[in-house]
């Protein structure tokens, strides 16, 4: 024994030293193997508790930690029942040992740690034996803790009592605690044996535990007045500290089992004078502890409302909290500056206590049958309600926070009130509601002492956070009283706005607040109108009417009041720049205030323009203000005048300027600069939408031609002589910055298309075009640039993003442009790309119809064998299915939308009508395929429209059909798929995504009938349903329902046939 013993201490040692890295891994290996052992525990209880040869403890506290660790593990999660030797061999080693460590030792002095361990062991033990070995626990337990007679102590035993409370603590949180139930994995054995201990403790000892603990607490709390009296002796001092710790620790413990144990123990005449003392003890650990034991006391579960209310009174917490409230908040005051964390969570413990209160007072009145109950607990809630909001107005946030959950139970049952009855808002509500609404407007403020623009980002993100919380609490009051939430938001917003214009000083703060006031109104004023309405009350007017009416002879609404008085106020001046960026915030979400009040259009566009916005020093302030600008212009394009737009302009020429940044690479070896150069957020992401808003701008010109031509080549045309600069600096890969140049020019030329309005289709009488010479030159540049660097993804990436948007606002007439630009797409290509090259084909289709037809003449070919051979490839991961699903769907969207844009004739002609038959066999297979119903949706919805073009019959004798015999194809391949289809046991029909293809298959069928007559018809009724054992009057039924019932009658017909067939089958 004595060997193992050495061996095993001296692993441990090794273990706990990496730098003996040779014996190291052996150790740990050893010293798993010997946990695994059955006598494992006999080494670690004799390590733990050896005596040393000049008394103390023989082996280092780390060894000794270590043997706590195994006896845990041969502890924990024991059902069966030790046997006797195991037993008491256990039980008389920890007993032996708090007498000799605890009762005449140090009590662990040098290794504190180990006292919590011990503690948590010794729970461990007690669940395995309290039961049925050892009932003595707890009258063995306080044997201990009264001082032996052989010492002159006159108190009990501090360290013995604090093991006890360490204990009862450990126990109520294995039993009780449904904290750290939920952290560990449900056992219903431990479940079942924590409940029996619960049980056995509450029958056998919780009035003793109970009466020692407090016994304890008291006789503390005199030797803490005792002492507190006397000279700051060192000696006085440190016997204090050690009453203050075992007061502590026992009010701590209390707190823990007053939730599981009889009430009537816990509270009673001689604990709630003694809880009340301690609360407002000169201690902050005691006061913190007594406001959680008070708090579990409240919250405790009784059955009866009447029990409750009764405990509540008992307490009489009310006038406590009052004055504690009150007496804290003054020392708050007095402290000033300082900040003294200790005595804030105090009263944040406070407030959790308050809020605990009202929450149980909320259920009395809310649930409780008994009218009595429910008015007498009224009655206390309502005298609560000036304290809460006192709580709720404190300026730590912490503090604030904790009586959230009560307000927001008192609103919801204000809310269910006011939904339950038409009578008039009681006036004592009224009042509360807008004293709290006076608090919550206090509490959306920044800090005047903060600065948000240097403050740290946790910390900003939890005043956003607070501010939304306010703000539901803000909403819950406007649905009981809208009026007098709107009226407090207006008029706070108004005097503040009013104030700034006649020159009187405004704090930041305040400045700040009136402006997020006027931003959210929009939000909070829910009876507002849309559009123009909701800032002007004029008459409604048609849309076409609506550039001839002048709104300036209407008055404004409430909302519209505030805008106004912003504008004209001049707060935009603020020498504060989170005043200022919340005002271009605001102005930027009610655009349509400006079509109402167009004078006010020029002072906010200057306050955009100036260094308060675009031209400010700071990079930050321009990126947001960039967007915000465009739109601002975009929202309010038409009231802009031409002149103005000339003006706007020129103001912003020098910001159309492009700086390349690079990133900074972690990994410069396997990472691809120019790729990560153009995905890590960078000011030009934001400056694409200035070019997008210099493109509207020159848009506004569109009645004098000639001049919004020169006007957007005087922009265009720098920007073309820099991409030339850069094309002929570029003259390999490592030319990182001038790719990167060709990259954003091409992006913000293409922003400035995007910038005009469509190019429509078909063309209006008198439409005035874009400036299409100087697009087609821009197009054309950003060719040469591709034909030169297409080997670059990111230059391929940027012209189809530019190429996109110049198509949307030329149309066709740029259409010779698209055979070199795809062609040059095409010559180096990354599958990667395959997704946005299909879906910007679709795009050009969709604005070049016909004229894109000889370009997919030539690609559609490749492009199927290309896809065909992508959609073969296996599937080997998550990343891999979900490129495999999106290829498959832009695919299947492309060929939908040639088809439905009339351009069908390119799958048959002399270049592809041999790939057709693969062709169909492909959306075949897809369309049998349910593990994707959008795919096979999009299958039968383009075998459909195949129907339509292909297999209509000729309309005049000797005609010929498009696609001649293609009917044979449609009966002997796509109907019997799509019965298959319906048949398959993955069709699920009571999945949603599966009914829409069910419904897409009925509109196929339809389409067969329809387009084939009476050939298809006597095709179902002759020969597929019979072919299928369908009985002939079921055939019959379904053929003539397919043909003369319209598409959403015979898609609900179909639908409820075939849930009807499959629930029969």
């Amino acid at each position: 024994m004595e060997q193992d013993l050495n061996q095993f201490v001296q692993a441990i040692l090794i273990a706990s030293d990496p730098a003996q890295s040779s014996l190291h891994q052996q150790a740990l290996q050893y010293l798993s193997a010997i946990q695994q052992s059955s006598s494992a525990w006999r080494l670690a209880l004799a390590v733990f508790v050896e005596p040393g040869p000049s008394g103390g403890r023989k082996h280092p506290p780390q060894v000794r930690f270590f043997a706590l660790r195994v006896l845990d593990d041969f502890l924990d999660n024991r059902f069966e029942p030790l046997d006797d030797d195991t037993f008491e061999t256990i039980r008389q080693s920890l007993l032996n040992y708090i007498q000799s460590e605890y009762l005449y030792g140090p009590a662990e002095a040098d290794a504190s740690f180990l006292r919590n361990k011990f503690a948590h062991t010794s729970t461990l033990f007690f669940l395995c034996t309290y039961i049925d070995k050892w009932p003595t626990f707890f009258t063995d337990f306080f044997a201990l803790i009264h001082p032996p007679e052989s010492t002159s102590q006159t108190t009990f035993n501090p360290h013995v009592s604090l093991l006890l409370f360490h204990i009862v603590l450990e126990i109520s949180g294995e039993v009780a605690d449904q904290l750290i139930k939920s952290a560990r994995q449900f056992s219903a054995e431990r479940h079942a044996r924590d409940a029996r201990v619960r049980d056995a403790v509450r029958e056998r000892d919780a009035a003793r535990i109970n009466e020692a603990v407090l016994t304890i607490i008291a006789d503390g709390v005199e030797r803490m007045s005792r002492l507190r009296k006397e000279d700051d002796a060192p000696s006085s001092t440190r016997e204090l500290d050690s009453a203050i710790e075992v007061v502590d620790w026992g009010v701590r413990t209390f707190a823990s089992y007053v939730g599981w144990i009889d009430i009537n123990l816990t509270v009673t005449r001689d604990t709630v004078p003694l809880l009340f003392t301690l609360l407002s003890d000169p201690s902050l650990p005691i006061r913190l502890a007594t406001a959680l034991a008070l708090t579990r006391i409240v919250a405790k579960g009784l059955k009866e409302p009447g029990d409750k209310l009764q405990l509540i009174k008992v307490l009489s917490l009310g006038q406590v909290l009052d004055a504690l409230e009150d007496k804290t908040r003054a020392e708050q005051k007095s402290r000033g500056s300082d900040t003294d964390e200790g005595e804030e969570s105090y009263r944040e413990a406070l407030g959790k206590l308050l809020n605990v209160l009202g929450v149980e007072l909320c259920k009395l009145t809310d649930e409780c049958p008994d009218e009595s109950v429910r008015s007498e607990a009224g009655q206390l809630l309502n005298q609560l309600l000036p304290v809460m909001l006192r709580f709720l107005a404190d300026e730590y946030d912490d503090t604030c926070s904790t009586v959230f959950p009560l307000l927001q139970t008192i609103l919801l049952s204000y809310k269910r009130q006011r939904k339950s009855s038409a009578e008039p808002l009681d006036p004592a509500k009224r009042t509360f509601l807008s004293s709290l609404l006076s608090v919550i407007l206090e509490k959306l403020k920044w800090d005047e002492e903060s600065d948000p623009e240097d403050m740290d980002e946790d910390d900003k993100a939890a005043f956003e956070e607070l501010r939304k919380e306010l703000r539901t609490f803000m909403d819950s009051t406007l649905m009981i009283d809208p009026e007098l939430v709107t009226d407090a938001v207006r008029t706070l917003a108004l005097n503040t706005l009013t104030a700034y214009q006649n020159s009187v000083a405004i704090k930041w703060n305040d400045a700040e607040l009136a402006v997020y006031l006027v931003y959210i109104f929009g939000e909070i004023n829910k009876s507002g109108g849309k559009g123009r309405a909701a800032f002007c009350q004029a008459p409604a007017v048609t849309k076409e009417k609506r550039k001839e009416t002048d709104y300036s002879e209407y008055p404004l609404t409430s909302h519209g009041e505030m805008l106004y008085a912003l504008v004209q106020s001049g707060i935009s001046a603020y020498p504060h720049k989170t005043v200022v960026m919340q005002f271009f915030e605001t102005v930027a979400r009610y655009g349509d205030f400006f079509k109402v009040r167009k004078e006010c259009i020029m002072p906010t566009l200057q306050a955009m323009l100036d260094v308060r916005g675009l031209h400010s020093p700071e990079s930050s302030t321009r990126s947001r203000v960039f967007y915000l600008f465009y739109r601002f212009v975009r929202e309010d394009r038409n009231e802009i005048t031409p002149e103005l737009a000339v003006s706007l302009l020129d103001g912003i020429r020098d910001l159309l300027v492009i700086h390349v940044e690079l990133p900074e690479m972690e990994n410069p070896d396997s990472q691809d600069i120019l790729q990560e150069a153009v995905s890590a957020p960078t000011i030009f992401d934001s400056q694409l939408y200035l070019f997008e808003a210099t493109g509207t701008l020159i848009s506004l010109l569109h009645k004098t031609p000639d001049q919004a031509a020169a006007l957007l080549l005087s922009v265009v045309r720098p920007l073309l002589d820099e991409l030339s600069a850069s094309l002929q600096a570029v003259k390999g890969p490592n030319d990182v910055l001038a790719i990167l140049k060709v990259h954003h020019i091409i992006m913000a030329l293409g922003n400035i298309a995007k910038g005009f309005p469509e190019y429509p289709n078909p063309v209006p009488e008198g439409y005035m075009a874009p400036p299409l010479d100087v697009f087609r030159e821009v197009g054309q540049a950003i060719l040469v640039c591709l034909e030169a660097m297409n080997v670059f993804r990111v230059v391929r990436d940027a012209t189809r993003f530019a190429f996109a948007r110049i198509l949307a606002t030329t149309g066709s007439t740029v259409a010779q442009l698209i055979p070199t630009l795809m062609a040059n797409l095409l010559a180096h290509f990354e599958p990667t790309e395959l997704i946005d090259f299909m879906n910007f084909i679709g795009l050009s289709i969709h604005k070049l119809q016909e004229d894109m037809s000889d370009v997919l003449d030539q690609l559609i070919g490749p492009l199927n064998a290309h896809i065909n051979g992508i959609l073969a490839q296996p599937v080997t991961g998550t990343d891999d299915q979900v490129t495999h699903v999106d290829t498959k769907r832009a695919y299947l969207g492309l060929l939908n939308s040639i088809i439905s844009s009339k351009l069908h004739t390119v799958f048959i002609s002399d270049r592809n009508k041999a790939q057709l038959e693969v062709l169909l066999e492909s959306m075949l297979r897809l369309a049998e395929d349910p593990s994707d119903p959008a795919s096979e949706k999009a299958a039968f919805s383009f075998l459909g429209r195949c129907i339509t073009v292909w297999a209509d019959p000729p309309k005049t004798p000797g005609g010929q059909q498009v696609l001649p015999g293609f009917e044979r194809f449609v009966y002997e391949r796509i109907v019997p798929t799509a019965f298959t289809v319906l048949s398959l046991p993955q069709f699920n029909i009571k999945d949603g995504q599966i009914v829409v293809v069910l419904q897409e298959i009925a509109n196929f069928l339809q389409t067969v009938s329809k387009t084939r007559g009476q050939e298809a018809f006597d095709f179902f009724v002759t020969v597929f349903l019979p072919s299928q054992n369908w009985p002939q009057a079921t055939a019959v039924e379904l053929a003539t329902k397919m043909r003369e019932l319209d598409p959403k009658a015979f898609r609900k017909y179909f639908t409820d046939f075939v849930r009807a067939s499959r629930a029969g089958s």
